[in-house]
């Protein structure tokens, strides 16, 4: 905006400004719309876009193919609320405060994206899955799930006419109604003089997996290929890999794996449709009595079908929008962009949860669509992250970038022009442990081709080479032929620790306060 106040000024001082002194608003009413759409537990796996041998996303697909997608995102602590945190701020988990799931609320009096867009005339709303424990803050509307929120008949939090926050019922599919609430926005309350920022968020595909009506059984005849390393025994591996509880064959309960009685708060129509799905499913299963090998295969068919259809009511409810966007003449002047809050084991290690630096909980799925200015079907390998979105959307707008924000802008990118000095390696680091299925705190480096973790806790670290085992199932930390990559990578591990200022001290420990390096 500052640019443009400057050329208005300039005018009227040569007597040019007769007839424009509106230009500064037409000129932001031209600014791009930005639809922001998030999913939680989305791998990239289960995009066909991205290669996909299990499912088809035609909707989130056609974001790709009218857009770009990118290989290389990667999320800086690959965790729900702690990515969110991340995208808000601009800033890596030590700064913005939120390094955990479920212990303190994200602290929204801090400096967000929302926020700086609102003040250069963005009109913002967030609908759908918030996940930080606090009131959403920066946004001129917002209608969010309490908690994880359910997959039937959420209660959602919103404000009134008087500006009170509310809880209001709402009866149906969350996924529809997530979107239903969105399109309602886009059509009768949003400004229209003004670009919008619409964060359109879904509580799926988070465990505990429960499809939709439509979906119910949807891949009941296909038998869903198995991830080669289901069976990993990690034996190539520090003690971290095998001392996690998030295995598909022991760690699934009958909750996870739709075999109790189903979710408590459906209506009876609702549960009719429920048990007439699973009913005659289940009573197959116990009948045949599997054992073993084969009783884990089950599981993985029964979990994955089940993680399959919670994506198809996600892809459907992304066509509603695209047609939206389509009918109204929007889709001309609107950023889309798909992306998912961090990676997602799919049976991939015998695993299903995110939390760690491996390829299939680093790797964000992230795709963008922006008309006129992105090349259709555009494939981007260049190292991003979480950390650039905020950055992203400030210069789309016209916004300054704040200097403490940590990551960069990926519009050059998105015009298909990488700057010189792009990033060539990136950090990452998870803080939960103790704490749900006993991921080790472990922080490290990847250039891409090759990966250093440092268990620091365990005093265990793991090096990868990704080109030769890109399954990452054997360590080469130590081994005297790689010597000169683990030295490499060494060196830019504290060169960005000393970056991004991180603390010698871990700003997540819970035990008595003590001096340690890392």
């Amino acid at each position: 905006m500052k640019h443009m106040i400057k050329k208005t000024v300039a005018l009227v001082a040569l007597g040019l400004v007769c007839g424009l002194v509106a230009a500064p608003e037409a000129e932001a009413a031209k600014r791009p719309n930005v639809l922001f759409i998030f999913t939680d537990d989305h791998s990239a796996r289960a995009i066909s876009a991205y290669g996909s041998r299990i499912n088809r996303t035609p909707h989130m697909d056609r974001i790709a193919q009218e857009g770009m997608r990118f290989r290389k995102c990667y999320v800086t602590n690959s965790i729900c609320g702690p990515s969110r945190a991340v995208i808000l701020t601009g800033k890596y988990s030590h700064l913005n405060g939120f390094l955990m799931n479920g212990r303190t609320p994200f602290d929204g009096s801090q400096q967000t994206f929302p926020k700086l867009l609102r003040k250069v005339g963005y009109e913002t709303a967030m609908i759908g899955k918030w996940h930080l424990k606090s009131v959403p803050t920066g946004f001129d509307y917002f209608d969010v799930l309490i908690g994880q929120g359910p997959y039937y008949n959420p209660p959602m939090r919103t404000t009134n006419d008087a500006g009170e926050v509310v809880v209001e019922k709402n009866t149906g599919y969350t996924t529809d109604i997530v979107t239903d609430k969105a399109l309602a926005w886009l059509k009768n309350d949003r400004a229209t003089d003004k670009p919008f920022m619409l964060m359109l968020q879904h509580k799926a595909p988070h465990r505990n997996w429960q499809p939709g009506p439509a979906h119910l059984n949807t891949f009941d005849d296909v038998e869903i290929p198995e991830p080669e390393t289901l069976w990993d025994d990690y034996s190539g591996r520090t003690s971290a890999a095998s001392s996690q509880a998030m295995t598909v064959a022991r760690h699934l309960s009958e909750n996870d794996l739709k075999l109790n009685a189903g979710p408590n708060n459906l209506t009876p129509e609702q549960k009719k449709t429920w048990d007439t799905a699973y009913g005659p499913k289940n009573e197959a299963f116990r009948k045949a009595n599997l054992q073993g090998k084969a009783k884990v295969k089950w599981m993985y068919q029964r979990y994955i079908k089940d993680y399959l259809r919670c994506v198809q009511s996600v892809d459907d409810n992304i066509g509603r929008v695209l047609k939206y966007l389509d009918d109204t003449g929007l889709a001309e002047n609107t950023i889309v962009i798909y992306s998912s809050d961090q990676g997602w084991y799919l049976g991939e290690h015998g695993w299903y949860d995110k939390r760690w630096m491996y390829e299939e909980s680093l790797v964000m799925p992230f795709m963008v669509r922006w008309p006129g200015v992105i090349e259709a079907g555009s494939i981007n390998n260049d190292i991003v992250s979480n950390l650039d979105f905020a950055e992203t959307f400030l210069e789309i707008a016209g916004a300054d970038i704040p200097s403490d924000m940590q990551g960069r802008s990926l519009v050059p990118l998105l015009k298909g022009e990488t700057p010189a000095n792009w990033r060539k390696a990136f950090y990452y680091h998870y803080y939960e442990f103790p704490g749900a299925h006993s991921v080790a705190r472990h922080y490290g480096v990847t250039d891409g081709n090759y990966k250093l973790i440092n268990f620091y806790e365990n005093k265990q670290w793991e090096l990868f080479d990704l080109t030769a085992d890109p399954n990452e199932l054997q360590s080469l930390h130590g081994r005297a032929e790689y010597v000169g990559v683990q030295t490499r990578l060494e060196n830019e591990l504290q060169r960005l620790r000393g970056q991004y200022r991180l603390p010698a001290e871990d700003p997540a420990s819970t035990r008595p306060r003590q001096r340690r390096r890392q």
